[in-house]
């Protein structure tokens, strides 16, 4: 279907025969590339993977630092974040407090992941979970500004309102059954956080709302114009600059650290 007028037009039709309009890929094709390293990473979950490695990189190297200060490693900290230190709203999210925190992240993380740049693409992707990485903490910073805090799980459940969106803007059954799932998941997430003691829900409400209403504006790949998928690249490369900024401040401040 041309995605500007809508008429019904053959696989193999570049340009739209009724309106003239330049067809872009196919979704599936887009989206569906050969698996990286011969397999064994299916590409559905390979920038997945790529920041499940992130996290056990630098969960891995502060275990075996032995820094165990989560404050001078790159946690939300209210008090140093208000003194220039913005950085930490990023790597917060790729820092974990322990070996039961960061599996049980990365476990729903794996599947999510895969799941919501499935529907996404990568582009967006990689500015839902960074955005609302940033928007989890500075909610959790507002609310709890003297309590370090890290974890995945801002980015998670970011993730977790960008597929609410989904189901929200989709009109028929299968938005529908979208929605209710995923509103199961962050009504389970949040009923944990209560159960869990030192368990940071106003990271979670704020990657929530951040992701529904992100993804809510920036709809899917399959109904946009090129020039729309262009900005979304640019984007998404700025997240990733930003997050490799706010990792190299953070490596400076240790550095700092360490020569006092």
């Amino acid at each position: 279907m041309c995605s500007n007028c809508r008429a019904f037009i053959t696989t193999s039709d570049k340009v739209c025969p009724y309106c003239d309009f330049k067809v872009a890929a196919r979704a599936v094709d887009a989206r569906t590339p050969a698996d990286a390293l011969g397999g064994l990473i299916p590409h559905a979950h390979f920038t997945t993977v790529v920041i499940l490695l992130i996290n056990a990189g630098l969960y891995l190297a502060g275990y075996f630092s032995g820094n165990n200060s989560l404050a001078e490693l790159g946690a939300k900290y209210g008090p140093l974040i208000r003194e220039g230190e913005w950085w930490r709203l990023i790597t917060a999210g790729f820092l974990h407090g322990g070996l039961f925190h960061i599996a049980m992240n990365s476990w729903v993380l794996f599947d999510l992941g895969a799941q919501t740049e499935e529907q996404y693409g990568t582009s967006r992707f990689l500015v839902f979970y960074v955005a609302t990485t940033i928007t989890g903490f500075y909610a959790s910073m507002l609310w709890a500004p003297n309590t370090p805090s890290v974890g995945s799980s801002a980015g998670i459940f970011g993730l977790i309102g960008a597929m609410i969106a989904l189901g929200v803007r989709s009109q028929s059954s299968y938005g529908a059954a979208t929605k209710r799932f995923y509103i199961q998941w962050a009504v389970y997430g949040l009923v944990m956080g209560v159960i869990f003691p030192y368990t940071d829900n106003a990271a979670h409400l704020g990657g929530l709302a951040g992701g529904f209403a992100l993804a809510y504006l920036a709809g899917t790949p399959k109904l946009a114009r090129p020039a729309t998928e262009t900005f979304w690249k640019i984007a998404a490369g700025a997240a990733v600059a930003l997050t490799i900024a706010a990792f190299a401040m953070m490596s400076r401040g240790l550095l700092a650290g360490a020569q006092q």
